[in-house]
């Protein structure tokens, strides 16, 4: 058995690690099960303390709470960890958008005529049949009409390739501007584990689990982004709104209609636990305040700001937020401690005192004197005017830079701007200084978002995609196996033994490389199971023959798996390759097929040529008969 250590140890490494893999996927299912159990009994406890409740209600407690046992470590790490579903197994909508950047260059020309705007439509219906951009292809045809480029874009200066680098550069931003807003309203709007990426030069795939409103998401997508900027409210008129958001949220826990709100600075919180800080102050053990702090803003760990967004959202606590002011919460984390990320949130006027619609030009840079990076901006007229009275009249207050609702810097008003020219500071490194410029630039889309092709798939039908799925796979299975064993006996049975060990490391590399299961994949792992026992089947055959000529059943194997190579892998090769193909020039449905695939035709061959084999080394070393049929 010792010559056979290193195979033995690989296997049952490899075994071992795809359970290891698997096993978060396994735990998400336990935990959901869980939270669901939780639910209902929280469920009964609300409708039995207060049967005056209304559904919608309910419904928004058991959010919170739902939301609440969601962000647990224990369960938020299994769920990232998870083999991820695809739209067509969880419902949802899967979009493919497209910049027109026809749009953006119609719009940046310089006294376009009646040729150019021929010109350029001829470029975007040829740019449609292919995945060459639009400069490209109007560059071309300006050329083969003898006119410049400068005649439209740039400087007189300039020769055409300065120029075409120019339009590429802003033909390529505008597609990253674009992902950028779809990605922060898609975070805005709660999605749970949204995809965005970029396809081809402008291209956009979209796919949204969970959402079934259609006419929401596209609004949500193709909605014009909205930068803002914001006055913040100061300390003497923010502190006392959040005691008093404290003293409703309290009456709402405690469901005491009489509550009072205590100050969190006279509680004695040193010999109190987490649970009785919370419930005596709740807004305050969300949103901690430092010590005497310059301003009002508060800081909320990244796992209790859905928690408290949706107690903020409770009509209780509206009534007591004025009407012309919200709550609002930084873009990104203002720190980090003990890996936790901490959110700043702020309390800003809801009416805009400006907005970037009068941002002619953004750009990130390094301040020469401070070798910080910033970011300074230009308006257009009208707004520098705007901009010279916001300033003039706010000097020493703050101004919020806000993007779709979320704030991404707020900066002291030092004195009057008497032009459009501003700088913002405060960025750690000259590529957050390069998305906040994205960002800004972003504020008026510069080119339309089209959709081109949308699909949607309800959450019945695609639990129903996954029953019929597993009990395809199932019943797959078990025909190969029963075929297996009745054919080919006990040979048959370690080929069974070979198929469940490559389902198992197939899911386990599926798993490991957090790759998303669809419909297709299934459909890859049946074939997978059915062209599993391929390489045994030619295996067995010629070991038949070999035995039927006289043959010992161990020179028998080894000339039955020496003669097999050379068909076992011009099949599997040959097919692997086809694969590559449909991965590389598919589209995701068909890719998830090809990647299942791919990995499937690997394990396969791992498993009839490894497994098996030591199975049978194993046997004949310990005397047991081989039987083959």
């Amino acid at each position: 058995m010792k010559q056979f250590r290193f195979k033995i140890l690989l296997i049952v490494g490899f075994i071992g690690l795809s359970l290891y893999l698997l096993y978060p996927t396994y735990q998400d299912n336990q935990n959901n099960k869980e939270i669901s159990e939780k639910l209902e009994i929280i469920k009964d406890s609300l409708q039995t303390a207060n049967p005056d409740m209304t559904e919608q209600e309910l419904n928004t407690l058991l959010n919170i709470e739902e939301n609440i046992l969601q962000s647990q470590e224990a369960y938020k790490d299994a769920r990232e960890k998870r083999m991820k579903l695809g739209l067509d197994l969880q419902g949802g909508m899967y979009l493919v958008m497209e910049v027109n950047t026809a749009k953006l260059l119609e719009r940046i020309a310089k006294e376009p005529d009646d040729r150019f705007h021929t010109l350029l439509k001829a470029a975007e219906q040829e740019s449609k049949l292919s995945d060459e951009n639009v400069v490209s292809i109007l560059t071309d045809k300006l050329q083969e009409q003898g006119i410049r480029l400068s005649r439209y874009f740039g400087s007189i200066k300039q020769d055409d390739g300065e120029i075409v680098d120019e339009l590429e550069t802003q033909e390529s931003d505008a597609v990253s501007r674009a992902i950028e807003i779809i990605s922060n309203r898609v975070n805005q709007y709660g999605v749970s584990e949204p995809s965005i990426q970029k396809q081809g030069s402008r291209r956009i795939i979209v796919e949204l689990p969970g959402i079934s409103r259609e006419e929401e998401a596209k609004q949500l997508l193709q909605g014009r982004a909205l930068l803002e900027f914001r006055m913040v409210k100061d300390p003497e008129f923010t502190f006392p709104i959040m005691t008093a958001v404290d003293g409703v949220m309290k009456k709402i826990i405690t469901n005491d209609t009489k509550a009072d709100t205590t100050q969190p600075d006279s509680l004695d919180y040193e010999n109190m636990s987490e649970e009785e800080r919370f419930q005596q102050n709740p807004f305050f053990f969300l949103a901690r305040l430092p010590r005497d702090a310059q301003y009002a803003d508060a800081f909320v760990e990244e796992k209790d700001m859905q928690k408290l967004e949706n107690y903020l959202s409770l009509p209780e606590v509206q009534n007591v937020i004025p009407d012309n002011v919200e709550f609002l919460f930084s873009a990104k984390p203002i720190y980090t401690e003990n890996q936790i990320n901490y959110f700043k949130l702020y309390m800003i006027n809801k009416s805009s005192e400006l907005t970037g619609e009068v941002i002619t030009d953004a750009q990130a840079n390094i301040d020469q004197s401070t070798t910080a990076p910033i970011v300074t901006m230009q308006m257009n007229t009208e707004g520098s005017i705007e901009w010279a009275r916001i300033t003039g009249s706010n000097v020493g207050k703050r101004v919020a830079v806000v993007l779709d609702g979320v704030v991404y810097t707020a900066p002291v008003i030092r004195g009057k701007i008497p032009t459009g020219n501003t700088q913002i500071e405060g960025m750690e490194d000259l590529e957050e200084a390069k998305l906040l410029e994205i960002i800004l630039k972003a504020g008026a889309l510069p080119a339309p978002v089209d959709i081109i092709e949308e699909r949607t798939v309800g959450p019945s039908l695609g639990q129903d995609s996954i029953n019929q799925g597993l009990t395809s796979t199932v019943a797959g299975l078990l025909l190969v196996i029963i075929f297996m064993v009745f054919y080919y006996k006990k040979a048959g049975t370690i080929a069974d033994l070979a198929l469940v060990s490559t389902v198992l490391l197939l899911m386990g590399v599926l798993a490991g490389f957090q790759a998303t299961l669809t419909l297709p994949g299934i459909a890859g792992i049946i074939l997978t199971i059915g062209m599993a026992v391929d390489a045994n089947v030619l295996i067995f055959e010629r070991i038949r023959e070999e035995l039927a000529t006289g043959k010992t059943a161990k020179a028998a194997i080894e000339s039955g798996y020496l003669n097999s190579y050379s068909a076992i892998f011009d099949s599997n090769i040959t097919t692997f390759f086809t694969a590559i193909i449909l991965y590389q020039f598919g589209s995701g449905p068909i890719q998830g097929f090809a990647l299942t695939l791919m990995i499937g035709i690997v394990v396969s061959l791992f498993s009839a040529l490894v497994v098996t084999r030591l199975i049978f080394d194993i046997m004949l070393t310990k005397g047991t008969k081989v039987n083959v049929g």
